[in-house]
């Protein structure tokens, strides 16, 4: 349960930096951020998979960077529901996305080199070891 807060804190800082980093993109508050954060996690988990199934033979046509466009999209569909959070123009649904995987990437091995949470390998070994006990 931690993990899942400490995931959402990371997305909705790394969507702070996306708001300073890329004109057209904005969050007019700290909470907004949250469940901007909170969304997305949503979008990718629901719709982007069904997206990428639809897009896989203009992914395949275009060696993988029709997936900037996937990602764009969902980042675009969980603006719509956010108050708060706005995505406005093609450069702004497109490098949004990368400069917040490049932003939680950062927070996040920052955050793990601090201590304050465990790298993806290691939670990885821990369910490993807990699927092993049953």
């Amino acid at each position: 349960m931690f993990g899942f807060f400490l995931t959402t804190l990371i997305t909705a800082l790394g969507l702070l930096v996306v708001d300073l980093a890329i004109p057209g993109v904005t969050i007019a508050t700290f909470p907004a951020a949250l469940i901007a954060a909170i969304s997305i996690g949503v979008v990718n988990g629901s719709i982007k998979p069904v997206l990428s199934f639809l897009s896989l033979p203009i992914n395949f046509l275009t060696l993988g960077a029709f997936s900037f466009v996937v990602n764009g999209i969902c980042f675009w569909l969980a603006s719509l529901v956010v108050p708060g959070f706005a995505v406005h123009g093609l450069l702004a649904m497109i490098l949004g996305p990368v400069v917040l995987s490049l932003a939680t990437t950062f927070l996040n091995n920052d955050f793990v080199a601090r201590g304050m949470g465990r790298s993806i390998q290691a939670a990885e070994a821990d369910v490993a070891l807990e699927a092993s006990k049953h």
